[in-house]
């Protein structure tokens, strides 16, 4: 058995019932007893090795942990070699033995790995001289220190000027033997005071006794099928595994979803912009400056549209893990948000790529493409949920659009790469398709749009506009087609009055084609460069001929202006993987960083100043006085801006890896840096926090993802890749190797996604143990901590978690992993991003 606080080392001479013998060399004491960072342990007995594990789990079982019945004749005690407290174990001692106590004592020593043992001491420092203390005096006392001193020392447990909690302080012993030398030189997880210890003892408080503390067991886990074991520390809140009395509502959603869809803008008859961001349908009012959402789905948004009444949104999402993140479609309402129907649950495999609304009949059919291997068309009646048909469009590439002819429901297009195909569908529910581009043609399809008269218009990826009309016998024939972009266009739009709107991805152009005049060209305009290129197109006052109109663009930004003058963007987003999250450390302020290589500080809704750096960002952290802000990048470079305005002072070469975590300690004078390459590297960093210079560097080997200061600035705590938590002497300049050295330091913040107090997100019985933690984040009142995994969950739980039954308010609105969460510094607001998606979200922590 190695570390444990649960069996320790479990040693046990007889069975209870038996007499014990003690000073008999060839086999009263052949038990080997290693430390905490030992390989096993090995004992010759008539009894087998997993018998004697099996007998000390019973005795404990049965006796409910260390408060074992007392008899007259023997006793289970706890004994702790004094110079080394990873070595202890558990005995059970004959008291009717006819061996003189100091030989008993002296053999306690051997089997605890101590030559010459002397004296035995309770945890309040007194002695036992015999075995009549042991049965009378001590009898409620179950934990012993073994010790080679013949004078009284210093009691073990004293009090830390830097903590609330106790510390455990070995006694040290002055005159070592050549044998402790060597051992002592050989482990480089040697126990030493965490902390300055006081002159004065620490009484234990009435209600928390030391006794209580020695018999809390560590809690494993196991993650990854890799089993970890976290110690208690000596004193920790009681854990309540009831349900917060707080909550998470979505205050607000930045950003725009650009990069990768198609067709997802649109104004309601109120005037709120409608879009979707991950799992969000978002309803923004620019006036009034305020967001509404609905959040009725559980994966990721693929497609959207609007039925001709206005009064009614479908939205349809991606498929999940689990039956509950089925692909599914949404029929809601955008005044009440309220759902008013779920269609084709279990119909889709992967999800759905496009959705469309009929036209005429008052909207009464939906059709829906869906993202299989079949890429399968079905025509719904959604009031009622049935399906009217469908057929496979045997489509080897997504489906990009479908549409209902203006003039007829049961005509519809569907269209892609190297796909543009006619579907009547007939009475009997069967379908009759014209192909007008197939297979093998490389023409890309990418929007579509309907003359007044009928006529198809099509744009192309190629940049080419096409028009296609209907001979008198029903036959489709090319009517016209032109040149309109460089490269391709995203999205067509038709005015009322007959202007085209065509916009580009690559040239960044709009431009305005009079369809009544044989498509020339009105007017065009260009957007710039950091905007991107056009996405998505939509009037601001649909109906009205005054030449507004919003813009989506593939940088995830939303403009809104007109082509006779500029535009101007009203929502901002990240166009990459977001990763880097820092919240300020005395204001509602939050920096976010990603692959886009842009720094942006937000102020709740509003987006304060965006800075563009050479480096793809990873990471981010605020210097404790808010005055300086550090983001870490995946070339290796340190980069220092001042927060006020963004602004970048310089710039630090750390190493030839990725930067993936940092922080600062408490006092602000160093700053740790976690890297790829698996060393953390410290910076003596000034006053301002602009001013760097390289400390020191402590190797490491594995990944790190997190990291944490203790509050007294010696140590740090970090989480690797395969969710190890490693702990580091920042003094010594060396890796803590024992665990259980460190279990009574306090962290001045909790980032690491593991370790005692917060055991019982692992597990937990309330989700499927698949769920692997990506993100923690520990309020600053120490009473909540919020989680986010790779399946997109967050979860709010009580601190300290340590039951794997601790309940939890729940959110879903990712569909990826949540690469970061964090409270504001009052603890009423979280922020979160999406890895991915590059969601950025605020939520407000509210009464449950």
């Amino acid at each position: 058995m190695a570390v444990a606080f649960t069996v320790l080392h479990s040693f046990i001479a007889e069975h209870a019932e038996q007499n014990t013998n003690y000073g008999k060399k060839s086999g009263g004491w052949n038990s080997t007893t290693t430390p905490a960072t030992g390989s096993g342990w090995s004992r010759q007995s008539s009894i087998s090795r997993k018998q004697s594990i099996a007998d000390a789990n019973d005795l404990t079982s049965a006796t409910s942990g260390l408060n074992i019945t007392k008899s007259s004749t023997n006793r289970v005690i706890r004994i702790i070699n004094n110079f080394d407290h990873t070595v202890q174990c558990r005995v059970l001692l004959n008291l009717r033995t006819t061996q003189p106590f100091e030989e008993v004592v002296e053999d306690l020593g051997h089997v605890l790995k101590m030559n010459n043992a002397k004296r035995m001491l309770t945890v309040s420092n007194q002695e036992v001289r015999s075995f009549s203390q042991l049965r009378n005096e001590f009898s409620d006392v179950d934990t012993f220190y073994i010790t080679s001193e013949s004078r009284v020392l210093s009691p073990p447990f004293r009090r830390s000027r830097s903590r609330g909690a106790l510390a455990v302080e070995p006694i040290i012993n002055t005159v070592p033997t050549k044998s402790e030398k060597q051992r002592r030189a050989r482990s480089k997880s040697r126990p030493r005071a965490l902390y300055a210890a006081d002159a004065d003892i620490v009484k234990v408080p009435p209600d928390y006794t030391v006794l209580d503390v020695m018999k809390e067991e560590p809690i494993r886990v196991q993650i990854r099928g890799a089993r970890k074991t976290y110690f208690p520390p000596m004193v920790h809140p009681p854990a309540d595994d009831s349900p917060p009395d707080k909550r998470l509502t979505l205050n607000w959603v930045h950003g725009y979803r650009g990069i990768d869809t198609k067709r997802n803008l649109w104004v309601l008859p109120t005037g709120e912009l409608l879009y979707y961001v991950a799992a969000v349908a978002v309803l923004y009012d620019r006036d009034e400056d305020t967001q509404r959402h609905y959040i009725g789905h559980t994966e990721d948004i693929q497609c959207m549209d609007i039925h001709p009444s206005k009064e009614m949104v479908a939205s349809a999402q991606k498929a999940g893990r689990t039956r509950k993140t089925q692909a599914h479609i949404r029929i809601w309402s955008p005044e009440t948000l309220y759902t008013l129907y779920v269609v084709g649950n279990g119909e889709f495999e992967e999800g759905v790529s496009t959705l469309a609304f009929s036209q005429l009949t008052g909207g009464n059919y939906l059709l829906a493409v869906d993202c299989g291997r079949e890429k399968m068309l079905s025509v719904w009646q959604w009031q009622w949920g049935h399906l009217l048909g469908k057929v496979a469009t045997m489509q080897t590439d997504d489906i990009l659009g479908a549409a209902f002819h203006p003039l007829d429901d049961n005509l519809m297009i569907t269209y892609g790469k190297g796909h543009l195909t006619f579907w009547t569908r007939r009475k009997d529910g069967f379908f009759e398709k014209i192909d007008i581009i197939k297979a093998p043609s490389r023409t890309v399809v990418t929007s579509l749009q309907f003359e007044q008269e009928g006529d198809v218009i099509t744009a192309d990826g190629d940049g080419f506009i096409t028009i296609y009309s209907v001979d008198s016998d029903g036959a489709y024939y090319v009517r016209m087609e032109f040149e309109a972009h460089n490269k391709g266009i995203n999205a067509l739009i038709m005015l009322p009055e007959g202007t085209l709107l065509s916009g580009g991805e690559k040239d960044r152009k709009i431009i305005a084609w009079d369809s009544l005049q044989n498509y020339n060209k009105i007017t065009e305009t260009k957007l710039t460069e950091v905007y991107g290129g056009v996405r998505s197109l939509y009037p601001q006052r649909p109906g009205r001929n005054d030449g507004n109109i919003y813009v989506g663009t593939i940088k995830n930004h939303i403009l809104e202006g007109s082509m006779q003058r500029r535009f101007n963007r009203i929502i901002f987003g990240h166009s990459k993987q977001l990763w880097g999250l820092a919240v300020h450390p005395d204001d509602e302020l939050f920096a976010t960083a990603g692959y886009d290589k842009n720094i942006c500080l937000w102020k709740r809704h509003t987006l304060l100043w965006s800075t563009q750096i050479a480096y793809e960002c990873v990471s981010l952290t605020f210097h404790p006085f808010g005055t300086a802000l550090m983001a870490g990048s995946v070339e290796g470079y340190l980069i220092i801006l001042n927060a006020e305005n963004g602004s970048v002072v310089s710039s630090v070469r750390v190493c030839g890896s990725a930067l993936t975590c940092m922080g600062f300690n408490p006092a602000g004078d160093t700053i740790a840096v976690g890297s790829q390459n698996g060393s953390v590297y410290l910076y003596r960093v000034s006053r301002d926090g602009f001013t760097f210079k390289k400390s020191n560097k402590i190797r490491g080997v594995q990944p790190l993802v997190h990291l944490d200061w203790s509050t007294d600035g010696n140590y740090l705590q970090t989480v690797s890749t395969e969710y190890d938590l490693v702990y580091w002497d920042v003094k010594g300049l060396i890796q803590e190797k024992s665990a259980l050295a460190m279990k009574d330091v306090k962290w001045y913040t909790y980032n690491a996604t593991i370790g005692y107090l917060i055991s019982g997100i692992w597990h937990n019985r309330y989700y499927p143990t698949s769920s692997m933690i990506s993100t923690a984040n520990r309020s600053a009142a120490h009473d909540l901590f919020i989680t986010g995994d790779t399946d997109g969950y967050l979860r709010l739980f009580r601190h300290p978690c340590i039951f794997t039954k601790s309940e939890y308010n729940e959110e879903k609105v990712y569909s990826g992993q949540v690469s970061s969460a964090r409270f504001l510094y009052n603890d009423r607001n979280v922020v979160t991003v999406g890895g991915t998606d590059a969601a950025l979200m605020l939520w407000d922590v509210i009464e449950d």
